[in-house]
Order: C-alpha cells, then structure tokens, then sequence
C-alpha cells in the first residue's frame, strides 16, 4: 500500500477547504450551484466538482469564481471561518472628530460601505467629509434629537427617522437636544472609475 506523502495531504486538506468555502459561500448568497455556475461562466460539473473538495482548478477557474462570489482569492483559499466571532466593544475602531464619537460598526470592511455609529453629547457639532460623486448618505437616529445639514437643507431627526441625502455635498451633524444623541451613518459610496464613467 502506498504511503501517502506530505505534500499530497496538504493538497487534500486545501482542496477541502476551498470546496467547504465555496459551499458555505454559495449557501450564504441563496443561490444554486448552477446559479453561481453561471455567474462565474464555468460548467456546473465543474462548480459541485470545487464544492465536492477534490478539484484541483485552474486559476482562472479561481479567479473567475471569487468574483461570482464577491470575495478575494485569499478568502477563497482561507482556512473555513468559525460561524460566530464576538468583537467586545473595545476591539471596534473609534475615533474623534470633535467632541463626537466616532465608532466604525462592524469589525470588518464591507466594499463600497461605510456604517458607523456617532455619539453627539449636547451641543456637540460635527462638519462631514464629501465623498466621491454619486456617493449616497444615510443618517438613522437611534437616541435623543439630530440635526442634519446636507447640500443646505435642514433636517431634525428624532427617535427612529432616517434621512437619505447625497454624500458628495457639504453636510454637517449636531445634537440639538439636552442628552447625548446617538445616530448611525451609511455610506454608500461610488468607484472613482464608476463616477468618471457616469
């Protein structure tokens, strides 16, 4: 019987883990392996082949499948992540622009996103940084009252309210209340290449 050699069980236990990220990737998105399959413009056999942890792909085979996903080669190739990961507060990116708190939301980047929380103590004023062209903002108040000014207009945002306003104008955040307000920013912001596009 022959022995199996190092090399070859690294070989196995890498082609086990691209197939379970591949599987567990394609199971988060909702899709069919013939969805993806056809998204990333290869065979579906070769597609349940990636899953089934015994292909050995091509590059192109890889680099076309990262993008059907959404995901770096590396995250591809990464060994399985564990379904859950606590982040304590104090792991979390903060920041201060002023008087204000800036706490970024998530411990992860999400391409082309931007969410962060900001706490306003009273009287607090904040002046925002206009993004690229196109880019779009979204500012959710969760705690006392927030007065937003984007491109000249004013809102006053309470409990609850969300305001949609273009992110690449002048825009600027206060606490016009007594007790600290608490707000949520989204950005949704736009490729360079995608606005000189447009």
């Amino acid at each position: 019987m022959a022995l199996l050699r190092a090399e070859d069980a690294v070989d196995t236990s890498l082609g086990e883990r691209l197939g379970e990220n591949v599987r567990q990737l394609r199971a988060t998105r909702g899709k069919t392996q013939l969805q993806m399959a056809k998204l990333a413009g290869v065979p579906r056999a070769t597609w349940a082949n990636l899953e089934s942890g015994t292909a050995n792909p091509t590059l192109s085979v890889l680099h076309a499948v990262a993008i059907a996903l959404g995901v770096s080669l590396e995250e591809l190739l990464a060994p399985p992540r564990a379904t859950g990961r606590h982040y304590p507060c104090a792991t979390l990116e903060v920041r201060r622009r002023g008087e204000v708190t800036v706490r970024r939301l998530l411990p992860d980047p999400v391409p082309g996103m931007d969410i962060e929380r900001l706490e306003l103590p009273p009287g607090a004023r904040m002046t925002g940084t206009p993004h690229t062209p196109g880019t779009r903002e979204y500012l959710a108040c969760e705690k006392g009252t927030i007065r937003l000014v984007a491109s000249g207009d004013v809102f006053e945002l309470g409990r609850g309210d969300v305001v949609a306003f273009r992110g690449d104008q002048r825009h600027s955040y206060a606490n016009a209340g007594d007790g600290t307000a608490i707000g949520y920013s989204v950005v949704m912001l736009v490729s360079p290449l995608v606005s000189a596009a447009g």
